[in-house]
């Protein structure tokens, strides 16, 4: 299956929906993975770690003949125009709350995968992005917390 990473392009974000050490993974499976240019910057990872894992870096513009599109947030308006029919589109969609990308996907033959919409249910805990996100960004506020407190900080255990 040909697989293509996009690059965020929501301001402020610097997650990256595929990282190289999981495009080594999918490589090893059998699937050619290309990376938009640049995707994993805001993550610290440079284009030639993905190429070391064997993906290929292209332009968005050069991305048009995957058979899957991933990406963690909303797509853009409009951006199922820009791909193939039959294609699988992955990302947060939040469709109850926003149906129209869901709208316009189905109209261009596109199938979604919405990850947010995955139960948050032990058998899928391991693709519950829900809950890892929510868990990083609770890790963070403590860090940063910490980093901007003008006392010691104790050393915390949890169970």
């Amino acid at each position: 299956m040909k697989i293509a990473v996009l690059r965020e392009t929501r301001p402020g974000e610097k997650r990256v929906a595929i990282t190289p050490q999981v495009v080594r993974s999918l490589v090893q499976m059998g699937h050619l993975v290309s990376v938009e240019d640049h995707a994993g910057i805001g993550s610290h990872f440079s284009n030639e770690l993905y190429v070391e894992a064997g993906a290929e870096v292209l332009t968005r513009n050069a991305l048009v003949n995957a058979e899957m599109y991933v990406q963690i947030n909303m797509p853009e308006p409009d951006q199922y125009k820009q791909l193939p029919k039959g294609c699988v589109w992955v990302s947060q969609i939040y469709h109850r709350s926003n149906p129209e990308p869901i709208e316009g996907f189905n109209k261009a033959g596109i199938s979604v995968l919405s990850l947010d919409a995955i139960p948050r249910i032990s058998r899928a805990q391991s693709m519950d992005v829900l809950s890892s996100q929510a868990n990083l960004a609770g890790y963070r506020a403590v860090i940063e917390g910490a980093y901007h407190l003008d006392k010691i900080f104790p050393m915390l255990m949890t169970a």
